[in-house]
């Protein structure tokens, strides 16, 4: 648009050429943003990442389970992902796609579950991409009060079981517990 402004200008107007782009310059100038003014949030490390998932894969297999165990940043993407020896091809897209949906809803799998069959309005939740999981076995990971993440298993005979796994991954980084407790 400062072009177009520009070409109808005649060269006679070169003063008026010099104020529009001291005026554009200004704009600029205070336009930009400085970096105290930019939002913050906490990263999960990959340190912590694959933490959970060995834990969550070992205590999977100390309970005689072939699983994978995945763990996603806030935004749904892979921090790690590990399959136990001998677990299915499906669990690393289960696991995955539990972890997401936890990361991204910011509560179970099994709660959502839950919801969905108490609210059957709410079904369109499974269906909201093709990320979305709604299978016992992934669960948010809260840090200070924040989600940072998920942690998703898949492979054990149950999501209570592999809900019980995940919980194992959070508890071995100091992440709040999320696994419901018997009623």
């Amino acid at each position: 648009m400062i072009g177009k402004i520009f070409m109808n200008v005649t060269i006679g107007d070169s003063r008026l050429i010099s104020g529009m782009a001291m005026i554009c310059l200004g704009g600029l100038l205070t336009a930009g943003v400085s970096a105290a003014e930019l939002p913050r949030e906490t990263v999960l490390p990959l340190s912590l990442a694959t933490k959970a998932a060995g834990a969550a894969v070992a205590q999977c297999s100390k309970d005689g389970y072939r699983v994978s165990a995945a763990v996603v940043d806030r935004a749904g993407v892979v921090r790690a992902l590990l399959r136990e020896d001998g677990a299915g091809p499906h669990t690393v897209d289960s696991s995955r796609k539990k972890a997401y949906t936890s990361a991204s809803m910011k509560r179970p799998t099994a709660e959502l579950g839950e919801l969905i069959a108490k609210m059957p309005a709410v079904q369109a939740l499974r269906d909201m991409n093709e990320n979305i999981l709604v299978l016992g076995g992934g669960l948010p990971i809260e840090m200070g009060g924040e989600v940072v993440g998920g942690i998703g298993v898949g492979g054990a005979p149950g999501g209570h079981l592999d809900a019980a796994c995940a919980q194992a991954g959070l508890d071995s980084i100091g992440a709040a517990s999320k696994v419901q407790k018997d009623k």
